[in-house]
């Protein structure tokens, strides 16, 4: 099964990534690693995008999860399952919140720099995102067929809808 987890910042979509990675043993992959070549420290180019997506997709599972963007539409008609995490402002805003604070207390990993710039940046995404939520909605409501929508993440929940 080749399954897309989608939803802005602090949705869940890596936690669900994992769980459901272990669960159905499927390897996952997340966006922010194709787009950046964090070895060489740059962005990779559109081209280097699809091709990582394309050698991904030569594989009969797989989970690839993240912030959608709009370069990368086409992991939407790749995937079999689309997971749309549609998790309430407040609740991603504490997240926010926590996550940057375990991250300053190396209690929780990360990618990038956990510093005030980066938090100012992720409250700044998710507002943008809500700004914007009714015509990302719109985009992927195209691909209803296999839009699976939850505002809790719950894997059990999740399961039950990947097997219909």
């Amino acid at each position: 099964m080749k399954i897309l987890i989608i939803g802005i910042v602090a949705s869940g979509k890596s936690t669900l990534a994992t769980k459901l990675s272990k669960q159905l043993n499927i390897k996952h992959y997340e966006i922010d690693l194709i787009v950046h070549d964090d070895e060489n420290k740059k962005m990779r180019s559109h081209q280097e995008q699809l091709d990582i997506i394309n050698e991904i997709d030569k594989n009969e599972d797989w989970i690839i999860e993240g912030t959608l963007r709009k370069n990368l539409y086409i992991l939407l008609d790749l995937a079999e399952k689309i997971i749309y995490l549609d998790i309430p402002l407040r609740v991603r805003k504490r997240r926010i919140l926590i996550r940057h604070i375990k991250q300053n207390l190396g209690l929780e990993k990360c990618g990038y720099k956990p510093n005030r710039e980066m938090l100012k940046k992720m409250y700044k995404w998710t507002d943008d995102f809500e700004k914007n939520k009714v015509q990302f909605e719109e985009n992927i409501n195209k691909y209803k067929d296999k839009l699976i929508i939850s505002n809790n993440a719950n894997i059990r929940e999740i399961l039950k809808k990947l097997e219909n």
